[in-house]
């Protein structure tokens, strides 16, 4: 719409925040058997392990363009947000400038839009360039492969997991630094002066 241009290798993402206006690239690889075509996006500041489930369906921005991937092949998916008021844009553009990850979640289908499916990446920034992996699937018309309960029993226990560890190494942080308080105070303590009575 601006003429805005952008390129995004193979994994990476084209992510850019320029006078008020946050534009928004994926490079994809279909490795389906039929044309999967992109119907809608949700974009969030942060990383994909804070939102335990997808977007609802209501909240997708719709494609302005038609986006075919063909099948076995790669293609771009692309995105902005444009309006002032728009708070996820302000978060978003916020998350750019300071180099925060990203989350996009993608809304596609067959040609005849059937098996609908939520694809989630994490955009996360790699020096000058933004890495892009996929690492949820929804599917909206079938169970899947695997049951959302059982996605999020997983989820679950890697972060409690992950939890433990933090708590673990601020206990053994606090009980070092507590060590060291002790020695700087003992080795700071001197024996009493007494006073030479000869005078010399």
């Amino acid at each position: 719409m601006e003429e805005h241009w952008v390129s995004a290798p193979g994994g990476r993402a084209a992510i850019e925040h320029l006078d008020g206006i946050v534009y928004l690239a994926i490079s994809l690889r279909n490795v389906g058997s039929g044309i999967a075509v992109c119907q809608g996006w949700v974009v969030r500041p942060g990383a994909a392990r804070n939102y335990p489930t997808h977007v609802p369906l209501e909240e997708f921005r719709l494609q302005s363009r038609d986006l075919y991937v063909p099948a076995g092949d790669i293609g771009m998916w692309q995105g902005a947000l444009r309006h002032p008021d728009d708070q996820v844009r302000a978060e978003v553009g916020d998350a750019i400038d300071t180099r925060q990850p990203i989350t996009v979640e993608l809304l596609y289908s067959d040609l005849i839009g059937g098996q609908r499916t939520i694809s989630r990446f994490g955009l996360s920034p790699a020096n000058e360039t933004w890495l892009a992996s996929l690492n949820r699937h929804w599917y909206l018309d079938w169970d899947g492969p695997r049951p959302e309960s059982t996605t999020l029993a997983a989820a679950n226990v890697i972060r409690r997991e992950q939890e433990a560890a933090v708590e673990r190494r601020a206990a053994a942080e606090s009980e070092g630094a507590g060590g060291h308080a002790s020695d700087s105070m003992q080795g700071g303590r001197s024996e009493p002066q007494h006073a030479d009575p000869t005078g010399t």
